[in-house]
C-alpha cells in the first residue's frame, strides 16, 4: 500500500530514493473481486465505531514502519484527529489468534470513488497466508460502502488504491489476484524518512503535564 499524506519532511536520516514507481489500481465492478484462500485461522473484522487518531497512529507506525509509510509523519495531532474524525472516513481492525492481525482504513469519495488509503498487517502475520484475505476483505467492505459505513455516502461504483516499489514485493501481486488493474503508473524520486525514528504527536507535553501534577502536591503538602 503506498501512504499518501501532505508530503515527507526533510530532517535527519532521511535518504533521497532516486527511483520510486507509483501504482494506482482500480476495480469498476465487485463482481471482478476475486476471493482469496481461507487464512489457516479465524480472521474476524471490526469497524472502529469510536475513531481514534491514537489507534490509527499506532497502527500505522505497526504496520507500515517495515515498508516505509513515512508520508503521515509530519502530522499533528490535530490533523490525525481531523484526518480519523471523519463519516466518510472507517477503519476496521483485523484479529487472529487473540491479538491484532493488521487494519484498513477505507474512504467513500464523490462520485462514488472509494478508495483504500491504507491497507496491511503488522509485522507477526506478514508471511503466514493471511495478506490475500485481508485484501480481499477491504475490497469487500469498500464495495459495501453506504451499507455498512459512511451511511449517507451512496454506493460504490469504484474502488481503488496506491502501491509502490517501497512496499512489500508481493503487494502488487496480491492486488492483481483480487482483480485490481493498473490505472496509472508513475516513477519519481523520492525523500524517504527514517521509519526507525518516528515522530510520536501527541496532543499536549506529557513532561509538562507531570510537572503541574508536581507542583499541585507541593501546594497541597
Amino acid at each position: 500500500m503506498s501512504d499518501r499524506g501532505w508530503g515527507p519532511p526533510p530532517g535527519d536520516g532521511a535518504l533521497q530514493i532516486p527511483s520510486v514507481t507509483e501504482w494506482e489500481m482500480e476495480m469498476r465492478d465487485a463482481a471482478d473481486l476475486r476471493p482469496a484462500p481461507l487464512p489457516g485461522v479465524e480472521m474476524t473484522f471490526t469497524l472502529a465505531a469510536l475513531p481514534s487518531a491514537d489507534v490509527n497512529r499506532a497502527l500505522y507506525a505497526t504496520v507500515g514502519s517495515r515498508v516505509c509509510w513515512t508520508d503521515r509523519f509530519p502530522w499533528t495531532y490535530a490533523q490525525w484527529r481531523a484526518w480519523v474524525e471523519r463519516p466518510e472516513l472507517s477503519t476496521w481492525i483485523a484479529m487472529a489468534e487473540g491479538t491484532i492481525a493488521g487494519f484498513f482504513e477505507i474512504e467513500a469519495q464523490p462520485g462514488g470513488d472509494t478508495e483504500i488509503h491504507l491497507v496491511g498487517l503488522t509485522p507477526a502475520f506478514v508471511g503466514r497466508g493471511y495478506g490475500g484475505y485481508l485484501v480481499e476483505q477491504c475490497t469487500r467492505r469498500a464495495w459495501q460502502r453506504g451499507e455498512l459505513w459512511a451511511l449517507d455516502a451512496g454506493p460504490a461504483s469504484r474502488v481503488w488504491l496506491r502501491t509502490s516499489s517501497l512496499d512489500h514485493p508481493n503487494a502488487i501481486a496480491n492486488y492483481r489476484r483480487r482483480g485490481f488493474k493498473v490505472a496509472a503508473e508513475t516513477t519519481a524520486p523520492k525523500l524517504v524518512p527514517d521509519p526507525r525514528v518516528a515522530p510520536w504527536p501527541l496532543p499536549d507535553d506529557p513532561r509538562r503535564a507531570s510537572r503541574r501534577y508536581e507542583d499541585e502536591e507541593e501546594l497541597i503538602t
